[in-house]
C-alpha cells in the first residue's frame, strides 16, 4: 500500500481525543466542470483488504468498476472481510458541482481504513478514488482532495459507443448530452496497464468526428477531482 501517492491535504478540528471515536459522516463533491461520477461506494475495513492499489493490476472487482461503475464485486470484498459500507448515497450519479453525504459506523474495531471508489463519465476506465486511508482517532473534522486513477484495463480510445462490460473497448455515455459521436480514436493502446493517475481526457472540438467524442471545453479535467470532508465523531 503506497501512502505517499494518496492526494490529500488534511485540515483538522480537534475535539477531546476519544481511541474509540467510530462514527463517521462522509462529504464528497464533485469538483469537475463536466464529469459525473457513477454510484459511489464508501466503505470502511480492515489493513487486509485495498480496494485498489496504485502500481498493481487492476483486480476483476475494480474493473467492473472502472469500466461500467459496477461496484457489486467490490461490496462483496468488504462484507467478506467485515467491512461497513454505504452503496450510492446519491441516488444516482453525483453530478459536477454536487456533494453527497454518507453515514456510517466503521463497525468492527478492526476496521480502521475508510476506502471510497466511483468510476468518472465519460471515461474509459477512469475513476476517483481513495486508498485505504487510516480513519483519525482524534474526532473532528478532516478534509482531502482526491485525485482520478486509470484502472489501466482499457485504453482510452475517448469514443462513446455504449460500451462498460470488461473487456468491451468504449465509454457507456455521457451523462451530459455533451459528447460528440463518429470519432476515430485518441489512442488503442496504453504503455501502462497497472492502476495509475488518469492523465485527463484529450477531447477535441468536433462533434462529428475527430479523434475524440469527448468536448476539450467540457470534458477536460486535473486532479484533483473530488472533495472530501470527513467528520469523525466520538
Amino acid at each position: 500500500m503506497n501512502k505517499t501517492l494518496l492526494p490529500a491535504i488534511t485540515l483538522s478540528v480537534a475535539l477531546p481525543f476519544s481511541a474509540l471515536a467510530r462514527d463517521l459522516e462522509v462529504e464528497l463533491t464533485n469538483l469537475t466542470h463536466g464529469s459525473y461520477f457513477t454510484p459511489l461506494l464508501v466503505a470502511t475495513h480492515n489493513r487486509h483488504l485495498d480496494l485498489f492499489e496504485v502500481g498493481t493490476s487492476a483486480s476483476t472487482e475494480l474493473r467492473a468498476m472502472a469500466e461500467g461503475g459496477d461496484t457489486s464485486g467490490l461490496i462483496t470484498a468488504v462484507a467478506n472481510v467485515g467491512g461497513s459500507y454505504v452503496d450510492n448515497p446519491a441516488g444516482g450519479l453525483l453530478a459536477p458541482g454536487q456533494k453527497v453525504t454518507a453515514n456510517l459506523d466503521a463497525g468492527n474495531i478492526s476496521n480502521k481504513r475508510l476506502s471510497i471508489v466511483a468510476m468518472i463519465l465519460p471515461t474509459n476506465d477512469g475513476f476517483v478514488g481513495l486508498d485505504s486511508l487510516t480513519i483519525p482517532k482524534i474526532p473532528g473534522t478532516y478534509t482531502y482532495y482526491l485525485h482520478a486513477y486509470d484502472a489501466g484495463t482499457e485504453a482510452n480510445d475517448e469514443i462513446i459507443n455504449g460500451g462498460g462490460t470488461p473487456g468491451v473497448p468504449g465509454i457507456p455515455t455521457a451523462p451530459g448530452a455533451d459528447g460528440g459521436t463518429g470519432a476515430m480514436g485518441v489512442t488503442m493502446n496504453e504503455t501502462n496497464t497497472q492502476v495509475h493517475i488518469h492523465r485527463g481526457v484529450l477531447g477535441d472540438d468536433d462533434p462529428l468526428g475527430g479523434n475524440s467524442d469527448l468536448d476539450s471545453t467540457v470534458h477536460r479535467w486535473l486532479n484533483p477531482v473530488a472533495r472530501l470532508v470527513l467528520k469523525v465523531g466520538g
